[in-house]
């Protein structure tokens, strides 16, 4: 078994969930009291976030960076960004170390691909839905993406910055999250992506009219196949 990397804490509350994913997959696959051999590096969200707001995405790449050498140093040989919002940061991460850096956009295509699905919704920050560094991804996989109206995006926004990363889930939320979900659906949408990893903490497959491709798992899935296999 090789070792994972988690550059977290963007927020803790889904760091947890990769942490718990990575290590109940590996269970699952090895049995008895197997779990995952990683190493979590968890920043201080409101540093980071205060970065985002302001627009210094080059100081943030800095930090998440520093945090992945980090990573490596304690022995880290895959890498996962525990956000889909920092990777648009993620080229500045992976030229700062010299082990791979599994792109949490590529395991959602590789998903979505393999599904049959080629026009999709997503939600996540309004920096992931709205700039390139992560639709741009998916559409250079010949992914059509679609996102919310800007009603539904700042919505979509708020309740991730105000609430999930709090740890508060509210129905009334959840209710909000299928109704934009439904929107997206009547649009001509095939799939939803949860492009944020906080999102599955409040919705699910059952939540949506469409199928859902829920990044954080598909995140850890990847990682623990690789952790576990023989290849490169």
């Amino acid at each position: 078994m090789r070792t994972i990397g988690l550059l977290g804490g963007m927020s803790w509350e889904s760091t947890a969930e990769y942490y718990r994913l990575v290590n109940r997959l590996t269970r699952e696959r090895l049995g008895g009291l197997h779990s995952a051999r990683c190493v979590v590096y968890s920043l201080d969200f409101a540093d980071v976030e205060r970065l985002q707001a302001e627009g210094r995405w080059d100081e943030a790449g800095e930090v998440l960076a520093g945090a992945a050498a980090a990573l490596e140093s304690a022995g880290a040989e895959l890498l996962l960004i525990c956000t889909n919002t920092m990777h648009k940061v993620a080229d500045r991460v992976a030229v700062a170390v010299g082990v791979p850096l599994l792109h949490l956009a590529d395991t959602t295509a590789d998903a979505v691909l393999a599904a049959g699905i080629r026009r999709v919704g997503l939600l996540g920050t309004a920096f992931t839905m709205e700039q390139d560094f992560y639709r741009g991804r998916l559409e250079a996989r010949g992914i059509e993406v679609r996102v919310p109206d800007a009603e539904g995006r700042r919505t979509v926004h708020r309740v991730i910055y105000e609430e999930l990363c709090a740890g508060i889930v509210r129905e009334e939320s959840r209710a909000a999250y299928r109704e934009v979900m439904r929107d997206l659906a009547d649009g001509g949408a095939e799939g939803i992506v949860l492009g944020c990893t906080e999102i599955e903490l409040l919705v699910g497959p059952e939540d949506s009219p469409l199928p859902v491709f829920p990044t954080t798992r598909l995140h850890a899935e990847a990682a623990v196949a690789w952790a576990l296999s023989d290849g490169p």
